[in-house]
């Protein structure tokens, strides 16, 4: 079969400490579901850490509103670094998360009332879309975004992963790796000069063209009205020399890593991604297995290094107290999980 797009499965999220982090994650965020977490080696990633492996733990951390999930990484045999520079909008990588969220004025007055790092005012972008931009204790950034898809109406502030900023060098040459393999074929907007919306961002005072695309299928898949629609945005600066993100860094030091999409079919995307000149730089080959879930992984790198992840899940754990879990290795790829069924990760919810 050919390959199929599920979904935005996560975006990974570097961290000094982990568990620090998730609960600040959890309380502004919602980000409260535990589906797995794991210690162990990264054994396969040596393209990305400097061709060593690395003691790791990882948390896949999720919103029952919808949208994708965090993975949350903390390196445990380095001290990871931070960027020794201002990160500015336009630099090379994922420069802000997008998080889903039905009402963002009570998300902004809230924020705000709680004493958080919010960035400007509530504004709208070009296509007149509210949102406003928080950083968190950790200096990322992320976009709240006005969004009414929703799985499962919570009490949190916001939903999951909307999707990202991320800033390239070259737009039209991004659009084979962005519109082309990862299929986000709809152009909400493509516009170019300064914008309000981005002026209190670092950098955002300087002309750029940014363009705002979407996905015009709706995606299908096991777990693909959780994640529901998503949108990528990319931004060329003008008038400086933008910076790799991750310059003189590795894999999983602090910051956004990578954007991880949820994928079937890896064989064909093999072939495809090989084709058209973005080939695996990481092939889990066959089946990893992270404890309590298990499946198959690759990376490819968008024109300007940023790293793009697939994951092919075959184990997950549904209720993991009771050992229940299931296997979606032969399950028909056209056919959803029922909702009631996912809904019953809300028993992995942790509750501070």
């Amino acid at each position: 079969m050919s390959k199929k797009l599920c979904g935005i499965q996560q975006i990974g999220v570097g961290v000094k400490d982990a568990k620090e982090a998730w609960k600040w994650y959890r309380t502004q965020f919602g980000m409260d579901i535990n589906v797995f977490e794991d210690t162990a080696v990264a054994e396969l990633m040596l393209p990305h850490t400097d061709g060593k492996t690395r003691e790791r733990y990882a948390a896949l951390a999720m919103n029952l509103e919808g949208g994708g999930g965090f993975e949350i990484w903390q390196h445990n045999g380095i001290t990871p670094k931070a960027p020794d520079f201002e990160l500015q909008l336009g630099d090379l990588g994922i420069f802000i998360t997008k998080m889903k969220c039905r009402d963002v004025q009570k998300a902004y007055e809230t924020h705000k009332e709680r004493g958080l790092n919010i960035i400007g005012e509530l504004s709208e972008d070009p296509a007149g879309t509210k949102h406003y931009f928080v950083k968190d204790p950790y200096d990322n950034i992320f976009q709240v975004i006005e969004d009414d898809s929703c799985f499962k109406k919570q009490k949190s502030l916001t939903g999951g992963v909307f999707g990202c900023v991320i800033g390239v060098t070259d737009i039209d040459a991004s659009l084979k790796v962005y519109s082309d393999i990862l299929q986000y074929d709809e152009v909400i907007y493509d516009e170019k000069g300064t914008f309000s919306d981005l002026a209190a961002l670092p950098g955002g005072e300087l002309k750029c063209r940014r363009i705002l695309l979407k996905h015009s299928e709706t995606r299908t898949g096991s777990f693909s009205s959780i994640y529901g629609p998503t949108e990528i945005e990319l931004v060329q600066i003008e008038g400086r020399t933008p910076k790799k993100i991750f310059e003189n860094r590795i894999w999983g030091e602090l910051g956004f890593i990578h954007l991880c999409f949820d994928i079937i079919g890896m064989d064909d995307l093999r072939e495809e991604c090989k084709s058209k000149g973005f080939p695996f730089t990481v092939d889990s080959a066959d089946s990893f297995d992270m404890g309590v879930a298990a499946g198959h992984f690759s990376y490819i790198e968008d024109p300007d290094g940023t790293l793009i992840e697939f994951v092919e899940t075959h184990k997950l754990p549904i209720i993991e107290k009771l050992g229940w879990y299931m296997n979606l290795k032969d399950r028909d790829p056209n056919k959803g999980i029922p909702k009631w069924m996912i809904s019953t990760l809300a028993f992995s919810r942790i509750k501070d």
